[in-house]
């Protein structure tokens, strides 16, 4: 089967930050706003759509970070030691949950788990690491991101490891603004465009300004699903990965076809089913990871997209309602135990989850 292309400080919650199923942020003034068309995006009320679909709307709120409460945190008196390596056979296995831009935030979990060493070079051996996807967009520095996922999978083969990452939704909004821009596309409600979808969800203009071919080339190849050690990793919680295959090896050809074909509504609809979330969250959650499971292998689902304080329900869980939510201290496991939620909610001041698996290691 061919693999997907090589691939901080927690700080106190804001407390206004709300459910994103609630559209009432949709039409306030944000970064880029005034580039996104009128009409063009956001779909008529009376439109119904499936639970925690809204690719159409602000996906999650556009935090600024830096109107948050900093904690400081003093230095580390000393590295942390390299990832603990087995006798022989492969290295322990690692995940890391949605990143966002948040390029600092990453080295220093990475720095922390002994996966990097002070420089930011791989120090990890056969250690093998994977990203669950979602490199770019709400964060400052989304390319650079980008650049360190792919120097440190070359770095990791040359160690005996690997560093290996998954496609997000994020990294197809991305793609689908660099490609077809303010092309229509048919969302199912009225008229869309990617690059008005990007702006809505955190899109950064020096993302796309920095965005060369092959960052293009690189997130095109990433696989959207693999199977480590009895985990079944995937970027959403969603069953919607069922539609693009009965196995591992048919979803990642079927996504990489997709975005070979080029076509906008195609690559558009694979973004619409990416963007979905919450199936593993509520009754018959269970159930729904097990659908996977049974047909891709492995005894628990891993993934990111939906951040933790929103899958413990919370967070602005009702209309109106203002909560700072729950400290997110590491994975949230759910499910009947079957799904391990990586998304700790960087984006508004929660924590950049690097995790090593199995959990109780």
């Amino acid at each position: 089967m061919t693999q997907g292309a090589g691939q901080g400080p927690e700080v106190e919650r804001t407390a206004t930050l709300r459910d994103f199923r609630v559209p009432a942020y949709v039409h306030e003034t944000g970064p880029y706003v005034s580039s996104v068309h009128p009409g063009d995006v956001v779909p008529p009320a009376e439109e119904a759509y499936p639970e925690g679909y809204t690719p159409t709307q602000r996906d999650l709120p556009v935090i600024n970070r830096g109107d948050t409460v900093q904690v400081p945190v003093e230095p580390a008196p000393a590295p942390a030691a390299p990832a603990p390596q087995p006798a022989a056979g492969p290295g322990p296995l690692y995940v890391v949950g949605d990143v966002h831009g948040y390029l600092d935030d990453l080295m220093a979990a990475l720095r922390e788990q002994g996966l990097i060493d002070a420089s930011g070079q791989w120090c990890a051996g056969t250690t093998r690491l994977w990203f669950l996807g979602d490199f770019t967009d709400r964060g400052p520095d989304g390319i650079g991101v980008i650049d360190l996922v792919m120097r440190l999978s070359a770095e990791a083969a040359a160690a005996g490891g690997y560093c290996k990452a998954l496609m997000g939704n994020h990294e197809l909004l991305l793609l689908g603004a660099k490609r077809f821009g303010d092309t229509p596309v048919n969302s199912g409600a009225g008229t869309a465009t990617f690059q008005a979808a990007w702006l809505l969800n955190g899109g950064q203009k020096t993302d796309m300004d920095r965005l060369q071919d092959h960052h293009l080339q690189w997130m095109a190849r990433l696989d959207a699903v693999e199977e480590v050690d009895g985990y079944l990793l995937i970027h959403s919680d969603t069953t919607a990965y069922l539609d693009y295959g009965d196995s591992i090896e048919a979803v990642n050809d079927t996504v990489r076809e997709t975005i070979t074909r080029n076509d906008a509504d195609e690559v558009w609809d694979l973004f619409r089913k990416f963007t979905k979330r919450f199936s593993f969250r509520d009754e018959g959650g269970a159930d729904a990871v097990r659908s996977l499971l049974d047909t891709y292998g492995g005894t628990r689902v891993v993934h990111g997209h939906s951040p933790i304080p929103y899958l413990l329900g919370e967070v602005g869980s009702e209309e109106g309602e203002e909560s700072a939510g729950p400290a997110v201290d590491g994975p949230h496991v759910y499910a009947d135990g079957l799904a391990i939620a990586m998304d700790g909610g960087v984006t508004m001041a929660g924590k950049l989850l690097v995790q090593q698996l199995p959990l109780d290691a």
